[in-house]
């Protein structure tokens, strides 16, 4: 378990506010993120790329994926919020399995309850996530993509030092008919590789190969 403070939430040590604690999801609690995420894309559907009425369907252990894989899977782990007994906030970090772009991960899945909203939460769990994920041998960016109309969360976003690298118009159709942007962004974590290597070796030749 990370340990909580007596403090306020800190944005860069990740310390969630008094009387909640951050933990590393473990198979015991998937029912409590699947009760968590079930609510949010219910309450907040706009926020998220799965749709409610799918997710609903989907059986506790498919939630397994979430739990840190190793190096058999793409999930690094889950850093999950609790206030008492209750899960309150979720953030899961992956890395790409193919070799060209393992240097990149990926954050999914972050939310936070109505009631834990405003507190601090979502800035612990970022911040702890990003902890984190410094020290993986070899990341060096990590992206992430957010509703454009979403601004609290995009503000959170930049605070915590990343920026829009992308913009993908009509990216989610609501089960209503509305279309929503979404903002591609992006986050340094360490300086790039090919930054260290001799000029000779930093721009290879480009070929006519696709991705």
């Amino acid at each position: 378990m990370i340990p909580t403070s007596d403090g306020q939430a800190d944005s860069r040590s990740g310390t969630p506010p008094p009387g909640y604690q951050l933990r590393l999801l473990q198979p015991n609690a998937l029912a409590d993120y699947k009760r968590l995420r079930d609510t949010m894309l219910s309450r907040h559907e706009e926020a998220f790329t799965s749709d409610a009425a799918t997710e609903l369907k989907r059986p506790i252990e498919s939630y397994a994926s979430r739990l840190c894989q190793g190096d058999e899977g793409a999930t690094l782990f889950t850093l999950v919020a609790y206030f008492g007994r209750e899960m309150v906030g979720a953030i899961t970090c992956e890395r790409e399995p193919r070799q060209k772009v393992r240097h990149i991960a990926h954050i999914v899945g972050m939310m936070v309850s109505d009631k834990a909203q405003g507190r601090g939460v979502g800035r612990a769990l970022l911040s702890q996530a990003l902890n984190l994920l410094r020290g993986e041998l070899g990341l060096e960016l990590v992206t992430l993509s957010v509703t454009s109309d979403n601004l609290a969360a995009v503000r959170l976003y930049e605070a915590c030092g990343f920026s829009r690298y992308g913009h993908l118009p009509r990216a989610i159709r609501l089960p209503n008919g509305a279309l929503l942007d979404k903002d591609l962004m992006v986050l340094t974590l360490h300086t790039p590789a090919t930054q260290l290597l001799p000029e000779s070796h930093a721009q290879p030749k480009r070929s006519q190969g696709q991705a």
